[in-house]
């Protein structure tokens, strides 16, 4: 089990939890305190070295998305404590769905190993040919597990949702986040930038409402590529965490499968992740980063 660093104290908050990113805290009002920290995760690891404004560029992006979407969505304020200014929202306390619902437009990652595999991804039959980087003939639903901290996402077919949260809610989730990916993937294309595929959250309320939470088309929960620069069959040119993947991987001469915690990263990778993230926030919003 991986253990994250000891979150920050906040008086009035009590800290409930903390992921690989997020530190999760309950407010005296009822509501909770969402904190994105500048830690780094890749590989099922949270890595020694986080990256610098990380956790604003998250927040700050995720706000610009809700505003863009038109789903109901978990924010209720951003006046939040002043040790965590810029990094954290105020939500409301959902029923926390155990689905990753992954929209997939494009073949790689995971997904691209399963479909060498099988030929499938979740479970879905695809055409024969794709490579990386493949556009699919239309976006996919393929959700995973939501799983403990220091544990892997495992892909799972739309039957294992159903088994999990009943069908008409399946189906529901299915369409929300092919809707969203489908909006998002235009939003993004206008800025010159490619949503290949990303992964939401959703939570219910007490009336049954599904809602959007966590965070929402970030570089962390999505990839993003530079339009101009797609091709297929080769590793695409991203605005996300692939620089880190990649680096541990391939440059690092770090073992993925040793077991052994990864190294930290080099100056060079933080500052690249850093700049990519800040990048791809000011391309989508056009706005400047501060």
């Amino acid at each position: 089990m991986i253990t994250p660093p000891q979150a920050v104290e906040i008086p009035g908050a009590k800290h409930l939890h903390s992921g690989k990113v997020r530190d999760l805290y309950e407010l005296e009002s009822g509501n909770l305190l969402m904190v994105a920290s500048d830690r780094m995760s890749a590989f099922d690891w949270i890595l020694d070295t986080p990256i610098p404004d990380k956790g604003k560029v998250l927040t700050a992006m995720s706000l610009w998305w809700f505003e863009q979407l038109d789903v109901p969505n978990h924010i209720i304020s951003t006046d939040v404590p002043a040790e965590v200014t810029g990094r954290a929202v105020i939500c409301e306390k959902l029923e926390m769905l155990p689905v990753e619902c992954v929209a997939r437009g494009y073949l790689s990652g995971s997904g691209l190993l399963d479909y060498n595999a099988t030929g499938e991804v979740c479970g879905i039959p695809l055409r024969a040919g794709l490579v990386e980087g493949s556009r699919l003939d239309e976006p996919i639903f393929t959700p995973a597990t939501k799983a403990d901290l220091g544990e892997h996402d495992e892909n799972v077919s739309y039957d294992a949702v159903v088994a999990t949260v009943g069908a008409e809610l399946a189906g529901a989730l299915r369409k929300l986040t092919l809707d969203i990916y489908s909006q998002a993937h235009a939003t993004a294309e206008q800025h010159g930038i490619i949503l290949a595929d990303t992964k939401f959250e959703f939570g219910t309320r007490a009336d049954g409402t599904i809602v959007l939470a966590d965070e929402v088309l970030t570089p962390d929960s999505s990839r993003f590529w530079p339009a101009a620069e797609w091709a297929p069959g080769k590793q695409q040119p991203s605005y996300d965490k692939q620089i880190v993947r990649d680096w541990l991987q391939f440059d690092s001469g770090w073992d993925r499968h040793s077991g052994e915690a990864p190294p930290p990263l080099s100056a060079e990778v933080i500052e690249r992740t850093r700049s990519a993230y800040i990048d791809a926030y000011e391309r989508l919003t056009g706005q400047k980063f501060s």
